[in-house]
């Protein structure tokens, strides 16, 4: 399950993770992340994970033909928010590998210094 959050940053796309994704949900992130984008240029990606109960194969497919076609040169930051330490281990690992992406993970009790951290206020 995807669901779209509101945390107060217009430039901010944000959603919460908790099971598996449908293709529908994928689909409704991607048209709200160009949304913001074309109307903001560059945004910032909240994201708070649950738990991960897979994602449906047409759902990945429709991520990576928007990341295809748009790449990543319109994102800012990117914060992650989790109980889960392994994920936030990934998380971090992904920040050293893809190193045009600023991105943090947090814990579920830091969403605020999360938020500050694409603010760049933290």
């Amino acid at each position: 399950m995807l669901s779209i959050l509101d945390i107060g940053m217009d430039k901010a796309a944000a959603y919460r993770v908790g099971g598996k994704i449908t293709e529908d949900e994928m689909k409704s992130l991607l048209a709200l992340i160009r949304e913001k984008t074309e109307k903001y240029g560059k945004i910032f990606i909240y994201q708070e994970m649950e738990s991960i109960g897979g994602v449906e194969p047409d759902a990945m497919i429709e991520k990576f033909k928007f990341f295809n076609e748009t790449g990543f040169s319109h994102i800012r930051r990117i914060a992650v928010v989790t109980p889960k330490q392994w994920i936030r281990r990934i998380v971090d690992l992904e920040g050293k590998i893809f190193r045009h992406l600023d991105m943090k993970a947090f814990s579920t009790e830091d969403k605020q210094k999360a938020i500050e951290f694409l603010t760049g206020s933290q």
